[in-house]
């Protein structure tokens, strides 16, 4: 399948860099906001990220001023005054949803990099990735119970699996907004840099995360993400098969003779 070319105002972008994939939000005069049109694109995108054997990770970012300000209210909004909350929102979480459930599943490593504001949905996209780096003038904001509504947009999953669910309450529920500092100190975030630093530090961390071979990658992600809610014995099992798979590997064979032939 080849690569999708991203036209200026397409409201998500792809670049595509060695093993390096990065998705940019693109509606800088909506602060990012999640509409259908860019829950449609990223879920096109994310379909080509996933079946691409070459790219080993995804980063995502947002263009101007802030990361993604969450929902579309102006759009939500217009539906729920016209009685028609139901199948719009539904349409636009099917496709939106659909991203989040690839990003989880896909054996690569996802990194998202905040800058600005990350409120609501958009939030919830900083912390579904399976890591986080921020400018340390990120700010996160939960927004949902303010405008009366429970979290979506994969907020839960990817905050609850990291904070546990005593924090989530208090982000969700009394927390008008948090800082990169405050998230790092949390767990949420990975690293914070300077705002200026952002963008070098993002490919750097990417391109050390590229270093990691694919099963090492795929297998890691996914016994991570199952060792939660999986009987003792069958993560056993499965770290077992895993780890199997990849020592079978071209990968590992070039890893362990590099590594023994240095400690003789």
């Amino acid at each position: 399948m080849p690569a999708p070319i991203s036209q200026p105002d397409d409201p998500a972008l792809l670049r595509i860099d060695g093993p390096i994939a990065t998705i940019t939000l693109n509606r800088p005069a909506a602060f990012n906001s999640i509409n259908l049109a860019i829950a449609q694109k990223l879920e096109q995108l994310a379909v080509y990220i996933e079946g691409d054997d070459a790219i080993k990770v995804l980063v995502i970012e947002g263009e101007g001023r802030a990361f993604s300000a969450g929902g579309d209210l102006q759009t939500i909004g217009a539906a729920a005054e016209a009685g028609t909350v139901t199948p719009v929102v539904g349409e636009l979480l099917k496709h939106y949803h659909a991203f989040i459930e690839i990003v989880r599943r896909m054996p690569k490593i996802s990194l998202s990099s905040v800058h600005g504001s990350a409120a609501g949905a958009g939030m919830g996209l900083a912390f579904v990735t399976d890591l986080c780096i921020a400018a340390d003038d990120a700010k996160f904001t939960p927004a949902y119970a303010k405008i009366g509504v429970s979290p979506d947009g994969g907020s839960t999953v990817g905050i609850v699996g990291t904070v546990g669910s005593r924090r989530a309450l208090q982000i969700f529920l009394s927390e008008d907004n948090f800082s990169a500092q405050q998230a790092y100190e949390w767990g949420l975030v990975a690293k914070v840099v300077a705002a200026a630093d952002l963008k070098a530090a993002t490919r750097k961390l990417a391109e050390r995360l590229a270093q990691n071979p694919p099963a090492a990658i795929a297998g890691t992600k996914q016994l991570v993400y199952r060792a939660a809610t999986t009987p003792v014995k069958q993560q056993l099992d499965a770290e077992e098969h895993k780890i199997i798979m990849a020592m079978n590997t071209e990968d590992f064979r070039v890893a362990v003779k590099k590594f023994t032939s240095k400690s003789k």
